[in-house]
């Protein structure tokens, strides 16, 4: 039996965007790539978090993934939280396009894939990038408001912006994600744009032409799937479908992952890409 190539290890990297410099990951597959896939993480989650997927989507599905932390946060921070002047504008607008940017010079020969997950799928239209990628798949990706959330998860939310965070935060310098049991420490602008825009319906569109600029819908024109999780909590099936409309241009296909479908009896918001569900990864990509 011909044993097949072992899989190259990770490649540490480094994407200079405007006014920083990001820390991310390369994953390549044994061959030439099919496609070359930037995966655009979520609010609060490390890049680490979906290292089982992108090796898999390597050593499976013969793609380049490269995941990235955004700046301020994670592998990225150049020092505590409180010391970021990072905004979620940055993240989305900034960081996510100097990553599709690094990865089309890197491999210029591959068509794109961009996978975004949650905030990941919220700016592609902002980004020039995007008028060369074929393919797009968001999970979990919505512009979500707070009344959108279920009653059990509603309580919840309205302490996160008008409950005692909001104060903490501020006095702090950063939002103590950890302590508050929400994952990392965010700098307190990451925050702040987050409740802003969570605390308005159409999400940071009233934002467009004044502190933020205008998207430009044209250039997503790839093939396109939105998926929804039935069991999120936090973006909520018509949250995502209400993001279909930043994407006219697009090739869209909508898709609901229901754990009951796949044997498994939770999903949640983050848990598509946690490698205890593996089991959805097939069903996400192919």
């Amino acid at each position: 039996m011909q044993m097949q190539p072992i899989l190259p290890p990770p490649e540490d990297i480094a994407i200079a965007a405007e006014g920083a410099t990001l820390r991310g990951r390369l994953f390549l597959p044994r061959g030439r790539p099919r496609a070359s896939v930037v995966l655009h993480g979520a609010s609060g989650v490390p890049a680490g978090f979906y290292r089982a997927f992108a090796t898999w989507l390597a050593e499976e599905r013969d793609l380049a993934v490269l995941t990235y932390d955004y700046r301020g946060f994670a592998a990225s921070a150049q020092g505590h939280p409180r010391q970021s002047r990072a905004s979620m504008a940055d993240w989305g607008l900034r960081d996510q396009a100097a990553a599709l940017d690094w990865m089309a010079a890197r491999l210029p020969d591959s068509p794109r894939w961009v996978i975004g997950h949650s905030l990941g799928g919220l700016w592609m239209a902002h980004h020039p990038g995007m008028a060369g990628v074929e393919r797009v798949i968001t999970v979990g990706s919505g512009l979500a408001h707070v009344s959108d959330h279920p009653l059990r998860y509603r309580w919840r939310a309205e302490m996160l912006w008008r409950g005692p965070v909001p104060v903490l935060a501020r006095t702090l310098g950063y939002l103590p994600g950890r302590a508050l049991g929400l994952g990392l420490d965010l700098p307190l602008q990451v925050y702040l744009d987050w409740r802003r825009w969570c605390l308005s319906h159409g999400w940071n569109a009233r934002d467009f032409g004044t502190r933020l600029p205008m998207p430009e819908p044209a250039r997503v024109r790839a093939r396109m799937r939105l998926i929804a999780v039935a069991d999120d909590d936090l973006v909520t099936q018509p949250a995502v479908w209400r993001l279909m409309a930043r994407y006219p241009e697009a090739h869209k296909r909508q898709m609901v992952l229901r754990p009951a479908d796949h044997g498994l009896k939770r999903i949640g918001h983050l848990d598509a890409f946690n490698r205890k569900n593996a089991v959805l990864w097939p069903a996400i990509i192919d």
